[in-house]
């Protein structure tokens, strides 16, 4: 039996110069610091979760030492967390900096892909690469990789990655109504193959869309959390959504908590 642990989730910072899109300010990325460091008083003073978990795109790239400076801006706010990080690499943080960059910053040895037990938990992290305008995609060597990995694990699991795995419908977002392509990952029905086949993966979590969303495929839920970031309004100046999330998890139980202006809450239940 399993004790309940609680883990907190953060996405999409996106730190750097502000963003626009269409022609309108979309990312308020200069909130970025000063949400980062509220998220890490929240999580020390009131959350205390046991572990936290950056789903990606930190930053929002100008060029190499901009986006190094950074993405460690980031790591040393959260450096003041009372809880460890696992980090997942997103689109962004790939334009200018390299595998050797994101390793030396999380301070790891692993690729990038790559597992972790915490708390009772087994967490797979993967490594999604996007093709600019063209696709995101998972290698067939993560895929074996994910396949040993969930066979090998001793506890329950959980997938992070940064782009949607499942088949969600993207009428109405800002970013990806009209390029699905660069959203979901292309090997998304293989990936599900095995996670399903496992029989262990609890849920799938991932940033990357801007928006909350959730998707139960084959009885696993698939949660996209919202940008830190994302500008709710239309247009200048802005109102940020100050998403991050907090998730729950006991022997026959889920709950996802999501905070900021658009709230959400999910629960599962498992079979007893």
């Amino acid at each position: 039996m399993m004790n309940a642990v609680r883990f907190a989730l953060i996405t999409d910072v996106h730190f750097g110069p502000p963003a626009s899109f269409d022609g309108k300010l979309r990312k308020l990325s200069h909130e970025a610091g000063r949400l980062t460091e509220r998220f890490v008083r929240e999580m020390n003073e009131v959350e205390r979760p046991e572990l936290v978990i950056n789903l990606g795109d930190v930053i929002e790239d100008e060029n190499a030492d901009a986006d190094r400076a950074n993405y460690q801006r980031f790591v040393e706010i959260l450096g003041r967390l009372d809880a460890p990080v696992l980090h997942v690499a997103g689109n962004h943080d790939f334009v200018h900096l390299s595998a050797d960059d994101l390793r030396a910053l999380w301070t790891h040895d692993d690729a990038l892909h790559y597992s972790r037990d915490l708390g009772g938990v087994h967490f797979s992290v993967l490594h999604t690469i996007e093709h600019k305008d063209v696709a995101v995609r998972l290698p067939d060597e993560q895929l074996d990789w994910l396949r040993v990995d969930l066979e090998r694990a001793a506890f329950p699991c959980v997938v992070l990655m940064h782009h949607p795995a499942s088949e969600m419908q993207l009428g109405g977002n800002r970013w990806f109504e009209n390029a699905p392509h660069i959203c979901r990952v292309a090997e998304r029905r293989k990936l599900r193959g095995v996670i399903e086949a496992s029989s262990k993966v609890v849920a799938v979590f991932n940033g990357h869309v801007h928006w909350n969303h959730l998707d139960v495929i084959a009885g696993i839920p698939y949660v996209t959390l919202q940008s830190l970031i994302e500008n709710l309004d239309d247009d200048a100046p802005g109102r940020p959504a100050t998403a991050w999330a907090v998730w729950y998890l006991s022997e026959h139980r889920l709950n996802v908590d999501i905070h900021g202006a658009e709230s959400a809450r999910y629960q599962f239940e498992f079979g007893r």
